[in-house]
């Protein structure tokens, strides 16, 4: 076991403590289930599938690698919300071709995450379903980037600000941890304090 934590020290860009993969899997547990039963009667199974599949990459992020800059609340929700909107202009424009809107979603979404610097990769995926989802889907039309997505997106965030400031040793968002920081000096949060060891 000694030898798995040691590893996991090199390869983790988090400061590691054993608590951590605990929060992780609680805040991940809680967030794919809130989305899939808030959504459950707005979205066939297939269609939720999907969905909680690119919120499922989401979730690696933001409870797995809260320091990461991808996973911040403005990539998170910024990220989903232009890939959605991005994937329902595909669809609309392109609808005959689903390859090339397919390739097109993904690659646009891509580009404008980028230049609003709101890269979050699973926003990839949450363009691509914007195609190559059901004809469910494709009748939200411009509500898709609402509802599932924006919708999603916040109950992630929302479960993420709570649970990953539960522990002495994580804090998220990046801002709220600079918060922190600056107005709680006597605020002792282990991580907050200690230099990440290699």
């Amino acid at each position: 076991m000694n030898f798995f934590f040691k590893q996991f020290k090199k390869i983790n860009s988090e400061n590691f403590d054993k608590s951590n993969l605990f929060w992780s899997w609680i805040g991940s547990f809680l967030g794919i289930l809130a989305i899939s039963y808030f959504h459950t009667d707005f979205l066939d199974d297939t269609d939720l599938t999907l969905v909680v599949g690119s919120f499922g990459a989401s979730a690696v992020l933001i409870y797995g690698a809260v320091n990461s800059p991808l996973a911040q609340p403005r990539n998170l929700i910024g990220g989903h919300i232009v890939s959605a909107i991005v994937g329902v202009i595909a669809y609309k424009l392109f609808y005959s071709n689903i390859l090339f809107a397919s390739a097109i979603a993904v690659s646009t979404s891509i580009f404008f995450m980028q230049l609003t610097l709101t890269l979050h990769p699973p926003g990839g995926a949450t363009a691509l379903i914007a195609v190559i989802g059901s004809e469910q889907i494709h009748e939200l039309g411009f509500l898709y980037v609402i509802v599932p997505i924006f919708s999603g997106a916040m109950i992630l965030f929302l479960i993420a600000f709570i649970v990953n400031n539960i522990p002495k040793n994580r804090a998220y968002p990046e801002s709220f941890k600079n918060y922190l920081k600056k107005h709680y000096q006597r605020y002792k949060r282990k991580s907050l304090k200690r230099k990440r060891k290699i």
